[in-house]
């Protein structure tokens, strides 16, 4: 299944336009069965228009200072079975890096899911619930309407209970003060 990206854009005329109308795939993996990652937009400088909602170019799943990211993030129950019974793992994890270019580069293998990032992350919780883990074991669960800010903190998503979850999410590359 996928999720339905409009575009809009200018015409010569700097009239607006629907530039696309297309079906974004999500993003899957193997090693976590209903895990979907949906990149709808995104770009590693600021956007500008009038201009002819061509998709920007970026290079990384996380964008880089100045950079942005839009997209949706569906987190399976934790209790979903794994199978990777005939999965050549080696080649299922170059199609993820090719999909998500340098995500796995920032999972703490020691710490599984957590990670940090240069970039403040807005999310926002469609459906389901799920648990934000912080350092120290500090969680937060969270409900349909609930939105986080994170600030380049170091965190993982949890889901321990029994229906997916949904979250919209906005990537903004930024500067650490140190």
């Amino acid at each position: 299944m996928g999720t339905r990206r409009v575009v809009t854009g200018h015409s010569p005329a700097g009239k607006a336009v629907v530039a696309s109308d297309t079906i974004v795939d999500p993003v899957t993996t193997p090693f976590s069965p209903g895990r979907e990652s949906y990149t709808l937009w995104g770009g590693d400088v600021a956007p500008r228009f009038p201009d002819d909602g061509s998709k920007p170019p970026f290079s990384m799943f996380f964008p880089p200072v100045g950079g942005f990211r839009f997209g949706l993030f569906v987190l399976p129950p934790d209790r979903t079975p794994v199978d990777l019974a005939g999965v050549d793992v080696d080649a299922a994890m170059q199609a993820y890096d090719a999909a998500m270019p340098g995500l796995a580069s920032y999972m703490e293998p020691g710490s599984p899911g957590m990670h940090t990032t240069d970039t403040i992350d807005y999310e926002y919780v469609v459906s389901g619930r799920c648990i934000l883990e912080l350092d120290d074991g500090v969680t937060v669960e969270l409900r349909p309407g609930d939105t986080v800010v994170q600030n380049g903190t170091r965190h993982a998503w949890r889901n321990p209970f029994d229906e997916p979850c949904t979250l919209v999410l906005v990537l903004i590359g930024a500067q650490r003060a140190h």
